[in-house]
């Protein structure tokens, strides 16, 4: 099993960063990625980026220039920077952790209000 707490929403201007985080615990060393997501108002989820456990990222085209994902294996964390956010950014982000065996594992999530 794998546990997953996301941090750092709330509520950010159009045109401005944030940088949420996740961490990871439990069974941490079976976890062969993270992913960030976007859930927006209507409930569509979407991937943002992926980092794999060699460090590799992927982002979803949409995202490419946007977003930055990394990490801190020390502290079993991801990181997802955003800028230039927009109204459309709202929502919830949730963070995802896939295992050698194709589990999936979510967090919570955490809430972004974007106001203009």
């Amino acid at each position: 099993q794998v546990q997953l707490v996301e941090s750092g929403g709330g509520l950010v201007q159009v045109g401005e960063s944030l940088r949420l985080a996740c961490v990871a615990s439990g069974s941490t060393d079976r976890i062969v990625s993270m992913a960030w997501y976007h859930q927006t108002p209507a409930y569509q989820r979407e991937r943002i980026a992926t980092i794999t456990r060699s460090g590799n990222t992927n982002y979803a085209t949409p995202y490419e220039d946007r977003g930055t994902i990394s990490r801190d294996t020390l502290k079993n964390t991801i990181y997802l920077e955003m800028n230039g956010l927009k109204l459309d950014d709202a929502g919830v982000y949730f963070c995802n952790a896939r295992t050698e065996v194709s589990s999936d594992f979510w967090g919570p999530g955490t809430r972004v209000t974007v106001s203009s």
